[in-house]
């Protein structure tokens, strides 16, 4: 190891099985992994895993105390300073556990909000990750600080004048943080007025959206490297795409679209991390069709698309049409899934590529046209409406009028039909 690397720091892993929970926020050893998982994407090493069952967790230290006694004792043997729960702590028990433990406790909430953090490149994912940390940190305040004392003076031996309860050090933080998520959401604000206008001169260009969707890790920026030739990185770690990253892509020769990678989603995923994020993950609300991105090679993925569903729900685009992608098919040795809008692809190797984009044509296909037009000047006023409602992909001005190339949607192919060059009307089949 070289001298100037940073150490790692070393942490013991903790997680509870209660009966009382509900079924997908309990602890299981597939949960404890990707917590190591997030551990170790956050720069850290996993020394140890304390996983209990128990009927409820305590209210007052979250595990029973002879757990909390000998999750001491694993830190203290292994020279830890971290302990990560995989469950979601309240103020008060991790204020307790940090305490009865002498080290520093994470859940997997502060874990993830630590590797958005690190991850926010854009000033808007900056921005997102710092809202969502301040909406953590407001209820977890008593006990994170260590001046947590008067303003003013208080007790019976205080100097007259000084007695009575002042402002504690919290109020003031806590004021203070109240007025930074004002701040930040009013930035926030700005930038979804930016991407509704975006969005806008999207629309009146028609340039369909397509966002990919999924569990971290399932492929998604590797997917969109494949189909648009990018160099995005693509690297085998949770939350490596936290800034949406937007490319051209042509699907057919009568359709190009916007393809957007996003976050991937996890089960357990902080509330207000996903409220922080509405103003990037909102764009799905607006998608013209989603890829769901599932890593079949992954045993757990029936439990991960289920978890990416509940969140699409969450952001209420549960009605945008959805094409289901299986990647890494070429790792899968059972029977694929196969059905309509399901494709089984390999975006490493390329595999099934046409056939998906085979489906996005079909699903796009709102019978609008490729056609060249040779406009006289008389019918000019026709490319002001192809502008607005078709989208016209170059044009050149001649003597006699406009020759231009455009995708014609059907509402106003009839009036531009004339102006197609050795167009003749189809017959219908009774015609001879």
């Amino acid at each position: 190891m070289e001298a100037n690397e940073t150490k790692r720091e070393r942490a013991i892993l903790a997680g509870l099985a209660a009966s009382s929970m509900d079924g997908h926020e309990r602890s299981s050893d597939v949960t404890m992994e990707e917590l190591a998982a997030l551990v170790e994407t956050a720069g850290g090493e996993t020394v140890a895993v304390l996983l209990q069952s128990r009927p409820a967790p305590d209210p007052h230290s979250f595990l029973g105390d002879g757990k909390v006694k000998e999750l001491k004792e694993l830190l203290e043997a292994n020279e830890c300073e971290l302990a990560v729960f995989d469950n979601e702590l309240s103020p008060s028990q991790m204020r307790v556990l940090s305490e009865e433990l002498g080290v520093r406790v994470l859940d997997r909430s502060g874990l993830i909000l630590d590797i958005f953090a690190q991850r926010a490149r854009t000033r808007e994912g900056q921005l997102q990750v710092e809202l969502a940390q301040y909406k953590y940190l407001l209820p977890r305040l008593t006990g994170m600080w260590t001046h947590l004392v008067r303003q003013t003076a208080s007790g019976g031996s205080s100097p007259i004048g000084t007695r009575g309860p002042g402002e504690t050090q919290l109020e003031t933080d806590r004021r203070h943080i109240r007025r930074k998520i004002q701040k930040l959401e009013e930035e926030l604000g700005e930038v979804r007025k930016v991407r509704g206008t975006q969005r806008r001169r999207r629309e009146k260009n028609a340039m369909p959206v397509v966002a990919l969707v999924g569990y971290t890790n399932a492929g998604k920026s590797t997917l969109l490297n494949c189909l648009t030739g990018s160099d995005i990185p693509a690297n085998d770690r949770l939350f490596d795409t936290l800034d949406t990253t937007t490319r051209r892509l042509r699907v057919d020769e009568t359709q190009e679209i916007l393809l957007s990678d996003t976050v991937g989603f996890i089960r357990k995923l902080p509330t207000h991390l996903i409220e922080a994020f509405k103003a990037t993950l909102e764009e799905l609300q607006y998608a013209d069709v989603l890829l769901h991105v599932i890593d079949i090679a992954n045993p757990e993925w029936p439990e991960q698309a289920r978890v990416v569903d509940e969140l699409i729900r969450q952001l209420g685009a549960e009605t945008t049409p959805c094409i289901r992608v299986y990647n890494k098919c070429d790792a899968y040795f059972g029977i694929l899934p196969h059905g309509e809008d399901t494709v089984c692809i390999s975006a490493r190797s390329g595999e099934g590529t046409a056939e998906l984009l085979r489906l996005l044509s079909e699903r796009l296909d709102r019978g609008r046209r490729r056609v060249t037009l040779r406009l006289p000047y008389a019918a000019a006023a026709l490319l002001d409406t192809l502008n607005r409602e078709g989208a016209v992909l170059k044009s050149e001005y001649t003597e006699d009028g406009v020759e231009l190339e455009a995708i014609v949607p059907p509402e106003i192919f009839g009036r531009v039909k004339a102006y197609i060059p050795g167009y003749v009307e189809p017959k219908e089949d009774w015609e001879t």
